[in-house]
């Protein structure tokens, strides 16, 4: 898009002030730059400025001011993904539209088992106040404490009970969303079934602020368990772990409500960088599951339902070892040595990240067929393989040989992606799991989707989006 003139920016600028007032119109570069940052800091963008919104009413006007102006908007929310998909571009023409001030709770309906909420409330807020009102909204990932509502809504995102309770389409019964023409579509309906033509809420969810600005949802809630309880499994290889999801979820049907994989090497660089975090085993073996069940009954029920689990699989030598948690402080150790694993990743220096999944059934192939691929064409890498296996996705990174500087690896990022995409889609499985596709991943799209699927995509864009001003360069 045509760069425009600095009297037109300045009268779009103006308006923009008139409408949600000079304090919410940034555009010091000192009071952009946080907006315009990505999470991993590995790409800063540039901005005409930075807008705040207060209400719904103020994120229809300024949608409206950027379509007569022709000028592109960045929906933001959080800004912690991870594809380059919240951030704009380094022509400086686009506006970042930030929904962080629509932040309230609108409604909870304890009976209907829904809340209603803006797209900028805080995910662990929504988590607190479905737990004051008794109830579990159960969307659970790294950054909960930062990433918003709207932006868990427009990647889809998923985290660590999908195997339970879905992804965050699941979780969503409705929508509020402002059009690319500054129009409000108001769906906030909190209906299980509503057979009423076409479903628009799943048109903006995963969309990633390309269609439209979501402002507002209708959440599902759940029941608060009664209890929950941990274990950590060590196993031989990852067929055992599959053997082992099967043989738990046989056994523990719904309560079975986490089962994350880890590579010995993942568990490895946990203890290099945080060493204050106790290791459950002295023995080393080659992957790790830890698991979690959640029990509606009472604590006693989890723990004979896990223990019973695990008890079998050890004699059928599924397993090696096991620790089970005895308290919530065991619990949270557990866990730690989990959520550990990116932080830990950073910390040894940068790798090569895929977010990728495959049919359940085939990720132990796929892991036993790809790793050797990377090792012939990368002599010496190292694999950082861990995620949440009991949905299929896998966070499948790739390290440098010891020795080898971190940027000079980073060169071969194209290579090492086409060697790990190329195989995830012999397996038929997909290049984007959780994290979305964003600017990142726009040309692996182009390169895996069918033509028809493109054209489809296009298709809706160009109808929804006539302008083009929509979060523009991401997806497509």
């Amino acid at each position: 898009m045509s760069a425009h003139s600095p009297q037109t920016s300045s009268d779009f600028l103006a308006a923009c002030r008139a409408l949600c007032g000079a304090a919410h119109v940034l555009d010091d570069p000192a009071d952009m730059a946080p907006f315009l940052r990505d999470w991993r800091g590995r790409f800063t963008g540039q901005a005409l400025a930075v807008l705040r919104p207060g209400s719904v009413d103020e994120v229809a006007g300024l949608v409206r001011l950027c379509a007569e102006y022709r000028v592109p908007l960045v929906p933001q929310g959080g800004n912690t993904g991870l594809v380059l998909g919240s951030v704009p571009d380094a022509s400086g023409s686009a506006v970042v539209l930030s929904l962080a001030r629509l932040n309230r709770v609108r409604a909870i309906d304890a009976v209907n088992r829904t809340m209603t909420v803006d797209a900028g409330c805080i995910l662990q807020q929504v988590q607190e106040a479905a737990a004051a009102e008794g109830c579990l909204f159960p969307l659970s990932l790294a950054a909960e404490g930062s990433c918003t509502i709207g932006g868990n809504l427009s990647t889809n995102a998923g985290g660590i009970a999908v195997l339970r309770y879905g992804n965050t389409r699941e979780l969503c019964l409705g929508l509020e969303v402002v059009t690319p023409q500054g129009e409000v579509w108001s769906g906030l309906r909190g209906l299980r079934k509503d057979n009423t033509g076409y479903d628009l809420r799943d048109l903006f969810i995963g969309a990633e602020g390309t269609l439209g600005v979501i402002t507002g949802a209708v959440l599902k809630l759940f029941p608060q368990p009664k209890a929950s309880i941990t274990a950590l499994a060590a196993l031989p290889s990852p067929q055992a772990a599959l053997q082992l999801l099967t043989m738990m979820q046989d056994s523990c049907g719904a309560s079975l409500t986490g089962f994350e994989l880890m590579s010995a090497y993942c568990l490895e660089l946990v203890a290099r960088h945080f060493p204050q975090l106790q290791q459950p085993f002295a023995d080393k073996h080659a992957q790790y599951v830890l698991l979690e069940l959640s029990s509606s009954e009472s604590e006693q029920h989890a723990v004979q339902l896990l223990e019973r689990g695990i008890g079998a699989a050890l004699d059928q030598g599924v397993i090696q070892d096991a620790a089970v948690a005895s308290s919530v402080a065991q619990s949270q150790a557990l866990w730690q040595l989990r959520e550990h694993i990116p932080l830990a990743q950073a910390a040894d220096g940068k790798n090569i990240k895929h977010d990728i999944s495959l049919p359940v059934s085939r990720i132990g192939e796929y892991i036993v067929h790809t790793e050797p691929l990377l090792q012939q064409a990368f002599p010496g890498c190292r694999l950082v393989c861990f995620g949440h296996l009991g949905d299929g996705n896998l966070h499948f990174n790739v390290a440098p040989p010891e020795g080898i500087a971190n940027e000079a690896f980073l060169a071969n990022q194209e290579a090492v992606n086409r060697v790990v995409h190329d195989s995830v889609v012999a397996f038929g499985g997909s290049i984007s799991a959780e994290h979305g596709i964003g600017a990142l991943k726009r040309d692996e799209l182009a390169r895996y989707k069918s033509p028809v699927e493109l054209n489809l995509m296009r298709a809706i864009k160009a109808a929804l989006d006539p302008l083009g001003i929509m979060n523009p360069g991401k997806i497509l």
